[in-house]
């Protein structure tokens, strides 16, 4: 009898610290159990009391067991009845366990079980059973009390009835139940320590390092869930159960196996015997376990129902009480097909029905369990999961060990685990939305089978996916995953097969085609469906591009309508309010999202179907911004205002101002920048007329990005209705005063304007006409006491009037006194009397001033400037100075009344210049001393105004009246020195005078009284050039002075050592070559000068030079002795010179025909050998003096040796062979060896002595055989003497006599060998092999052939044993070898030869037909090259099966026209080019190659194009460098492109901050730009229209700048003197302003500036005879301004009104930029834009 142990409930001590290291444990077959989080919290004090209370009111009777549990001690326990240890067991069932129940019952169950997420195999769980078993053992029994598990027990289910879960091992000792009652309760061995892993250390870190007790003694610990439960569902198990219970058995039964190690006692007579139960030891710690969601477990039992192996069929049965309270429900192991009664439970969270009859569909009634977090379906028949709802809290899901053939569900919003193993899963088609998922296991299904199953995985579930199969992911797989398109998850799941990344773009438009192909509307076929890559704050385009299908025909025109969709991924998007355009713009939020726009076709007013594309991930903008839409709005009509619209993406940009800019653009013309129109509004004025008006915008972040610019074109612009405004009278009314009337004219182009002036009469007051067509009137002596009207009606360029305005004047005054008329009169020279007359209005004229000065300018600017020439007086007359000669005069008249009041001076200016009398001389003399080398002095008397650059020149006359020759290199000197070429000749001065007007007066000359004499001859210098060495000659070196060198004296001289001084006998001469007598001497020279008339000079004695030194030893003369013919000795003889001879050297060397030269020997003479033959012989002599001194080497070189006569010495032939070559052994002497002749013969005999001789001529016993040195002996040679005849030849030609030999043995025969073994190839499937054969006669010869595989082996092929072959299938792909094994006639074998492999058996070669060209060759296009294919049908099959690839190579032409040769690009082998700048002018030329499997290519094929033509210019990147403040330089820089740059044009321009217009800088067109103080608070803009070299334009560009700032420095400077209200400055002033003065500190006076925040003054400072005098003043009242000079930054005006202004010099440029800022500064209230905000300042 078989007894069944039962199990016994203990209250076990739970460490629940311990679940750290229970994480390490469990099986795999019951992986998807995890630790619950909340577990691992410890209880508190609270429940730990209450807790302790139930437990004093609870006992049991019946003995205790104890399982092993890791690291928790045993502690005792009380014994309690068996009704309350059931209570009790159910209390210690936990809803999440630490610990798999599998892993502990597999320890005593060998057999194999179900599991809910497949696992362990029955081998597996033998072996650990087997591992586990061994380490058990027995112990005493403790009683413990457990504190933790009491804290557990509250919360556990109850049992309803309790069974047994497993049976004992086959192994184990059976006993019978007596036998069982009188066992004491065993314990398991207690846990060996291990040493932890690190996955250990990772789970206790991750713990927060949970401290874990262990120890030696015995632990236990039980922890028990029904959905960690493996086995009772069996029907093994319950039959063996049937066979063994017995309802009234009490006491405990123990299975006491030696390896089991388990204590199972019965807890109830009633019960079916069917429990549950978790065992472990220290061996399941190596089990890998999946983490779980978390689930509360801190419930009552009124919230868990717990029905696990119950036979239960329906859930609406009495025996059920669903509690809509209910949130943990186990119903495993029962016999449920249907949820019927399930939808009550709207609180549940963990609902187990594993191991059931479901076979689905059926689980709608899930849909009111909304709180649901973990559902277990394992162990079923389900089929379908498609009618599974949506559960909006499931967590964790497990369906393994099913029959589902697919994962299609509904979507899973918060599912982490799904386990799938053990199903028929085949295809990922209806993979469900889960963005939660992180575990996903579908082991042991036929979809493993497909390939990238991993990265499909990852797509379909996207980046939250962390472990696949239990294992982490594969860098690799995700990184696959990454390379395919977005929407490739939608595609798997519409049933898309996953194919290689490269061809997934297309293959899954494909596939989206196929689907849509029905629901397109009739006659249109879709081409393309795609989105751009969206980057963040970008315009993103959709693509859907529509072609009409030409089979079919519609009438109505398609349109396309776009909604735009966003998520996380697929299929999870979200319609986009208003996103219906064909552009969509991400926002920085949606950076990282997909985009999904649909598509929906309208055909005639009939939605179709929509289409779909979606995005990759939005990228992170890059930027730059972009204008994508521009517009202009307002009326065209002069006046109005236009604003543009610029609607711009940022593109991840801050978004800043841009920069706008309005172009005028006439017609038939390029729009042209309008000055300062920077803003968005713009105003038409009367420019913009009947132009076009272009809108630029440039995009600026506030980072200072700046995107591409982008502009809108307006129509022509109208002009306005002529009208006219602000009418007004300007001028003095007063008498003789002339008044204009002026007004400001609008409407088009001005025409013809009508003028009228009314005067007003005294005694009525009506208004007459007294001119028209005029704007301007004379008032007169009629007008005074009365006003005058100006009427002013607007008539436009048409002739069309407009409405007319008037103004009337002031009343009309009395002039004061007043001069007019002012005149000159007199000659204007120097000298002469002038005067000075006027007319004087307004009163009687009594007793008028003038007063008269100069000026260098004719016209008045004021008389600041001018030079006083006399005081003011009453006279009228005034004789004109030598001062003022060049000057132009200004006379200044005051008129006077009788009353004495004074009128406005009036100044009147001559209208030429005074000019100075003509130049004249009144004397011209010349002194000085007349002789050679004298010094002569011209002097000279000037009269005529200023001297200017008054002509002097010296001239030579052979005779006092000739003309003379000018001598230039004195020309404008007033001296000159007397040279030795003017000796007996006279020397004249000429000066023709001249003003500083450059006028030219009459030359005057004075010539010498005395021709010029000779001087004295002497000599200035004398000395010996030379060396001092015998042999050499000595040179006089002198320097004459003194008329012309006739014949002078030299005397030389020698003097020895003791100082005796002689002449050397006739040596006179200017040379002198030194002798042996001389060495030890010392030489000098006298020379006494000579004139060539006779005048005889002073003797001078040059310096001695020496001693003398001997000369170097010299050989002056070499020949050679002997004949110089091969054999012969020659030697030589030499002279010798310089000192007593010692032993000198001599070489002797080979010289060839080459040049080459080769040493021979150092002797006296030399023996000619045939290696000199041909060449020369060379001597080099050196002679030696006796005391060792080397003089110069000599060198001789002979005649070519010539060779001896030829001669045979001797002639050996060797033993002969047949086939063997034999060459004889020859010597030769006589020369160089020439060709020779020689005569082969056979003979029957071998011959000796004469007969020898005579062998070649007894032709009837020999025959002859060839003519050359060498001979091989063929078979008829063979048992006959060979012999050889041979007539040496020397090189020449000329030959000796001959010399006859032979061979001492008759030729014997070769071995069989064949040569030259080859196979042809007579068709494509038919061979022939071939050979040569030699070796006697041919016998009966082996044929074989061979084929050669491609790694090289060789197999004979059977039965192929002849010359010819036949190819066989076997063959393709294969080399084919003919094998040849010769066989002589007399049976004797060779050696197989096997010819060279045949190539290799391929179909045909690819070709390629023609080859084309698309695209431009303009620079900057593409070109695309495509290939033709020929059309027969062999090409076709070739290039559709054995295609491999195709190559391309681009090349380029040279610059040469006329000879036109290509160079490759290294780098360019793709099918397309982009055309460079670098080929503009030059032709490029397309190669392409076609290479099959095989390796094989076919011919190349070419294609061409015409000259690459130019880009148009553009110029990008546009923008200007500078610091910003007014000192600073500026320059322009950007990327050109489009050609070669020609004269690019640039102009500088100006716009202040807030204002739209443009001021152009003049003559600033460079690239660099100095900025001043004028252009403080402007923004400066450069304008670049680029220019080809040949002379094409492209558009303009621009660029600004931030408004220049002012210079720090200059900046506080200031700002300290505006704060303390009123400054000086000392400046200067320049008197004369003649503008061909040149600048200078000579004509500047000093001056003070002084300046507060009323008026501005200049101060002439005073002097001991003056005071200080104000030369101008006045408010800061318009027109006030303040003037710079760009080309002139020491220089400023001010400028007060139109009549007074003063133009002030600064020593730096610093003080003047202060200056100009401080007034502007003070003035600052009357400027549009005050300067305080520019310099922020704080007035």
């Amino acid at each position: 009898m078989e007894v069944v142990p039962t199990i016994q409930s203990t209250k076990d001590s739970v460490d629940l610290r311990q679940n750290t290291r229970e994480k390490q444990s469990g099986t795999e077959e019951s992986a998807h159990m995890m630790h619950t989080p909340g577990l691992l919290e410890e209880p508190s004090s609270d429940t730990l009391k209450k807790v302790s209370k139930v437990n004093k009111q609870k006992s049991i009777t019946t003995p205790t067991s104890c399982s092993v549990i890791d690291g928790i001690p045993n502690r005792k326990t009380e014994t309690k009845s068996a009704s309350e240890s059931k209570i009790k067991e159910a209390q210690s069932t936990l809803t999440k366990p630490t610990r798999s129940s599998a892993s502990r019952t597999s320890e005593s169950v060998p057999f194999s079980r179900r599991s809910s997420t497949g696992g362990l195999s029955e081998k597996q769980l033998i072996s650990i059973a087997k591992r586990e078993t061994g380490e058990s053992g027995t112990a005493a029994s403790k009683r413990t009390t457990s504190l933790g598990s009491e804290t557990l027990r509250k919360s556990l289910p109850e049992f309803r009835r309790s069974s047994v879960l497993s049976v004992g091992a086959k192994h184990a000792t059976r006993l019978g139940i007596t036998e069982t009652r009188r066992l004491a309760p065993v314990s398991p061995v207690a846990e060996t320590p291990r040493t932890p892993t690190s996955s250990d250390l990772r789970e206790q870190d991750s713990s927060k390092k949970i401290p874990v007790r262990s120890s030696s003694s015995v632990s236990s610990k039980r922890i028990t869930s029904p959905s960690l439960v493996s086995f009772g569902s069996s029907s093994s198990v319950r039959k063996s159960v049937a066979n063994v219970s017995s309802p009234s058995t009490r006491s405990s039964s123990v299975s006491n196996g030696s390896k089991s190690g388990i204590l199972l006692t019965s807890l109830d007579k009633s019960s079916s015997l069917y429990s549950r139960m978790k065992v472990g030891t220290p061996e399941s710690k190596d089990f890998r376990l999946m983490m779980l969601p978390q689930v509360e477990v801190k419930a009552g039992d009124d919230m868990r129902l717990d029905l696990r192996g119950h036979k239960i069929r329906n859930l609406n049965t009495g025996k059920l009480k669903l509690s809509p309270h209910l949130e943990f429900v186990y119903l495993r192991d029962n016999m449920l097909s249907t949820l019927d009664g399930i939808e009550v439970l709207q609180r549940l969270k963990v609902l187990d029905l594993s191991f059931n009859d479901f076979k689905g569909p059926g689980f709608e009634p899930l849909q009111n369990c909304k709180a649901l977090q973990q559902l277990y379906l394992a162990g079923n028949q389900i089929t379908s999961l498609k009618s599974l709802p949506e559960l909006p809290n499931l967590e964790f899901l497990s369906v393994a060990q099913n029959k589902l053939k697919s994962l299609s569900m509904a979507s899973q919003p918060r599912l982490q685990v799904l386990a799938a193993s053990k199903n028929k899963i085949s295809t990922l088609k209806g993979f469900p939305y889960l963005p939660a998922l992180e575990h996903l296991r579908v082991e042991e299904n036929p979809i493993l089978k497909m390939s990238r199953l991993e990265a499909a995985s990852i797509l379909l579930v996207g980046p939250t996916l962390k472990k696949f199969n239990d294992r982490d992911l594969s860098r690799e797989e995700i990184g696959i995953a990454k390379r395919y398109p977005s929407h490739t998850a939608l595609c798997i799941r519409s049933g898309w097969e996953l194919c290689r990344p490269e061809q997934a773009a297309d293959s899954t438009f494909k596939f989206l085609l196929e689907q849509w192909k029905e629901q397109l509307p009739s006659g249109y076929l879709l081409k393309k469906a795609f989105v751009d890559q969206p980057f963040e704050e970008d315009a993103c385009h959709c693509h859907f591009e529509f072609v009409s299908d030409k089979t079919e025909s519609s009438d109505s025109e398609l349109e396309l309508k776009y909604q735009w969709f966003i998520g996380e991924r697929t299929p999870n998007f979200s319609a986009v309010n208003g996103a219906v355009r064909e552009v969509f713009i991400p926002s920085r939020n949606d950076i990282g999202r997909v985009l999904k726009v649909e598509c929906t076709p309208v055909v005639g007013g009939t939605e179709y179907p929509t289409i779909f594309a979606i995005s990759s991930p939005v990228f992170p903008g890059t930027g730059i911004p972009k204008v994508i839409n521009i517009d202009v709005h307002g009326e065209l009509v002069e006046g109005n205002t236009l604003k543009g619209y610029a609607e711009v993406v940022w593109c991840g940009g801050t978004p800043g101002k841009g920069v706008a800019s309005w172009l005028r653009r006439r017609w038939n013309s390029s729009p042209v920048v309008i000055t300062g129109a920077e803003e968005e509004e713009y105003q038409l004025t009367l420019d913009d007329v009947d132009s076009c008006l272009v809108y630029m915008y440039t995009p600026v972040t506030d980072e200072g990005t700046k995107g591409e610019p982008q502009y809108a074109i307006t129509e022509y612009v109208k002009a306005a209705p002529p009208s006219v405004s602000n009418v007004q009278v300007i001028g003095e009314a007063v008498e003789e005063c002339t008044i204009r009337g002026v007004g400001e004219y609008f409407g088009g182009r001005q025409g013809p304007i009508k003028f009228e002036w009314l005067r007003e009469d005294k005694d009525t007051g009506v208004f007459t006409s007294v001119s028209t067509g005029t704007n301007e009137y004379t008032l007169s002596r009629e007008d005074i006491g009365r006003r005058l009207t100006f009427v002013y009606t607007p008539v436009n360029f048409e002739g069309k009037e407009g409405k007319s305005l008037s103004a009337s004047s002031e009343m009309v005054k009395r002039a004061p006194p007043k001069a007019s008329n002012l005149k000159i009169i007199g000659g204007l020279e120097e000298g002469s009397k002038i005067s000075v007359t006027a007319i004087v209005i307004g009163g009687t004229e009594a007793s008028s001033r003038v007063q008269w000065f100069k000026s260098n300018s004719s016209r008045f600017e004021g008389d600041n400037g001018l030079d006083a020439l006399s005081t003011s007086k009453i006279a009228k007359a005034y004789r004109i100075p030598l001062g003022a000669v060049g000057k132009y005069l200004i006379a200044k008249f005051t008129p006077m009344t009788p009353d004495g009041e004074a009128g406005e001076p009036a100044y009147v200016t001559s209208e030429t210049s005074v000019v100075a009398l003509p130049p004249t001389l009144n004397f011209l003399s010349i002194t000085g001393d007349y002789s050679e080398g004298g010094i002569l002095t011209a002097s000279y008397g000037y009269v005529g105004g200023h001297e200017g650059k008054s002509i002097y020149n010296w001239y030579i006359h052979e005779v006092e009246n000739d003309l003379g020759v000018l001598l230039p290199e004195v020309s404008n000197l007033l001296q000159y020195r007397i040279s030795k070429d003017n000796i007996g000749k006279f020397i004249s001065f000429t000066c023709t005078p001249v003003r500083d007007d450059n006028i030219v007066g009459e030359p005057r000359a004075c010539i010498g009284q005395e021709r010029v004499r000779p001087g004295s001859p002497r000599l200035l210098s004398l000395q010996i050039i030379g060396t001092e060495v015998e042999g050499t000659t000595l040179n006089v070196e002198k320097r004459y002075w003194g008329g012309e060198e006739g014949q002078s004296i030299h005397r030389w001289f020698r003097t020895s050592s003791t100082g005796t001084h002689s002449e050397i006998s006739g040596a006179i001469a200017s040379s002198y070559t030194l002798s042996v007598d001389d060495i030890d001497f010392f030489i000098s020279l006298s020379c006494e000068p000579i004139r060539n008339d006779g005048a005889r000079g002073p003797i001078v004695h040059s310096e001695q030079v020496g001693p003398i030194v001997p000369g170097p030893p010299t050989s002056h003369s070499l020949e050679f002795h002997g004949s110089l013919i091969e054999g012969e000795r020659i030697n030589f003889t030499a002279s010798y010179s310089g000192g007593v001879k010692g032993d000198c050297l001599y070489e002797w060397f080979r010289v060839n025909i080459n040049g080459h030269k080769e040493k021979l020997s150092a002797g006296e003479f030399l023996d000619l050998t045939l290696d000199d033959v041909g060449g020369c012989v060379e001597l080099i002599y050196t002679p030696v003096r006796s005391d060792g001194l080397k003089g110069l080497t000599r060198k001789l070189v002979s005649s070519p040796v010539v060779p001896g006569e030829p001669v045979g010495i001797e002639l050996v032939i060797p033993d002969c062979c047949e086939g063997q070559e034999v060459v004889p052994e020859t010597r030769y002497f006589g020369g160089q060896e020439g060709v020779g002749k020689y005569s082969w013969l056979r003979s029957k005999y071998k011959l000796h002595g004469s007969a020898l001789m005579e062998l070649a001529d007894n032709v009837d016993n020999a025959d002859i055989l060839g003519p050359a040195l060498t001979y091989t002996p063929s078979l008829e040679d063979v048992g006959s003497f060979v012999a050889m005849c041979w007539l040496p030849q020397r090189s020449d030609g000329k030959y000796g006599n001959a010399l006859v030999s032979i061979c001492e043995s008759p030729v014997t025969p070769a071995l069989p060998v064949v040569s030259n073994v080859c196979v042809k190839k007579l068709s494509s499937s038919a061979y022939v092999g071939e050979g040569e054969y030699f070796g006697g006669y041919e016998g009966l010869s082996l044929f074989s052939w061979y084929r050669e595989s491609d790694e090289g082996t060789i197999v004979l092929i059977s039965g192929a044993n002849s010359k010819s072959y036949e190819v066989s299938d076997e063959d393709y792909n294969c080399k084919l070898l003919f094998g040849y094994t010769p066989v002589r006639s007399d049976s004797v074998l060779g050696e197989l030869r096997l010819s060279e492999p045949t190539d290799v058996i391929f179909p045909e070669v690819p070709r390629i037909e023609l080859l084309a060209l698309t695209g431009k060759a303009v620079e900057g296009g593409v070109l695309t090259a495509l290939e033709v294919i020929p059309s027969t049908h062999s090409q076709h099959n070739v290039w559709e099966k054995y295609k491999k690839e195709v190559r391309y190579q681009w090349f380029c032409s040279s610059e040469t026209e006329n000879d036109l040769s290509f160079y490759p690009f290294p780098s360019q082998r793709s099918c397309s080019y982009k055309v460079r700048f670098e080929d503009i002018g030059r032709c490029l030329r397309c190669e392409c190659i076609v290479t099959d499997v095989f390796g094989r290519s076919s011919e190349p094929a070419y294609a061409e194009t015409d000259p690459v033509l130019p880009g148009v210019p553009r110029m990008g990147k546009l923008e200007i460098e500078g610091r910003g403040f007014h000192t600073n330089l500026y320059a322009v820089r950007g990327i050109y492109s489009g050609g070669k740059e020609g004269k690019s044009r640039i102009q500088w321009l100006s716009s202040m901050v807030g204002s739209p217009d443009l001021i152009a800088i003049p003559g600033e067109t460079g690239r660099m730009y100095e900025a001043n103080v004028d252009d403080v608070g402007y923004r400066l803009v450069a304008i670049y229209t680029p220019v080809r070299d040949d002379g094409v334009e492209g558009q303009s560009v621009s660029a600004s700048t931030d408004p220049v700032a002012v210079e720090p420095d200059v900046l506080k400077e200031v700002k300290q003197k505006l704060d303390l209200g009123s400054v000086k400055f000392e400046v200067l002033f320049d008197k004369d302003r003649s503008p061909k003065k040149i600048p200078g500190m000579g004509s500047l006076e000093r001056r003070i500036l002084e300046v507060n925040r009323k008026r501005i003054k200049v101060v002439k400072p005073g002097s001991k005879t003056s005071f200080p005098a104000v030369e101008i003043r006045g408010s800061y009242t318009p027109p006030f301004h303040v003037e710079l000079f760009r080309n002139d930054q020491h220089r400023l005006r001010i400028v007060i009104d139109g009549e007074n202004e003063v133009d002030l010099m600064l020593q730096t440029r610093h003080l003047r930029d202060v200056i100009v800022l401080v007034i502007r500064g003070f003035a600052q209230r009357f400027n549009s834009t005050p300067l305080n905000t520019l310099l922020k300042i704080d007035m």
